[in-house]
């Protein structure tokens, strides 16, 4: 789950003025809600949107996520669309002139970062054919589906979260701990951590069956 900054732990699902029932972290905005309607848990086999994500992530480190989404579509901008290709080219007078930019967040061993990961989320994708293949391979191909009821149930991290992020800093990536991986293991739909009384929680395990 992503670290929103308001999240009430140990509350149950919540309902908004639609009456349908939601994890209560996403509660409180606009965007959030969005975001966790149609995106949070939907199984992703697209590589560039596994790399925007990784990106997104490690960047929200230290911050709340809506903070992120608020950002996202400068940071698609400024990253050539989340192209990893793109972005593995990225030279120094490009690092400049983002960690010049207002619109995204300047911090520069995190702009650095994304560049390294860049590269080596091609050498992943030379070696396994797709990162998608490779990062749904550490669940064999079928995402964990838990049933937490509140929010104290769902982790930080679990031991798949550990080796994904261990595999990855060997593989030379940084600002991948497993607290962020978590994140990305829910976000990108390999776990679904919805909480059971959420209609998303329905919704998409049926959207995983159907793949």
């Amino acid at each position: 789950m992503h670290n929103a900054g308001v999240v009430e732990n140990g509350k149950a699902a919540q309902r908004l003025a639609d009456g349908k029932p939601r994890c209560p972290w996403c509660l409180g905005d606009a965007l959030y809600v969005r975001y966790h309607d149609t995106e949070w848990g939907v199984p992703v086999h697209d590589d560039r949107t596994h790399f925007e994500f990784l990106i997104l992530e490690g960047f929200q480190a230290g911050l709340s996520w809506l903070t992120v989404l608020r950002k996202r579509e400068r940071f698609r901008e400024a990253f050539a669309g989340f192209d990893p290709a793109a972005v593995a080219r990225f030279n120094e007078a490009k690092l400049t002139a983002l960690l010049q930019d207002p619109g995204i967040i300047r911090n520069r061993a995190k702009v650095a970062a994304s560049v390294g990961n860049a590269r080596a989320f091609r050498e992943i994708q030379e070696e396994y054919g797709s990162f998608d293949r490779y990062i749904w391979g550490f669940v064999d191909g079928r995402p964990v589906c838990n049933n937490p009821r509140t929010l104290d149930e769902v982790p930080a991290t679990t031991e798949l979260s550990d080796r994904v992020s261990r595999d990855l800093k060997q593989r030379g990536f940084r600002f991948v701990g497993s607290t962020i991986i978590y994140a990305h293991l829910q976000a990108t739909g390999i776990v679904n951590d919805h909480l059971v009384d959420c209609f998303r929680h329905r919704e998409t395990r049926e959207i995983t069956s159907a793949t």
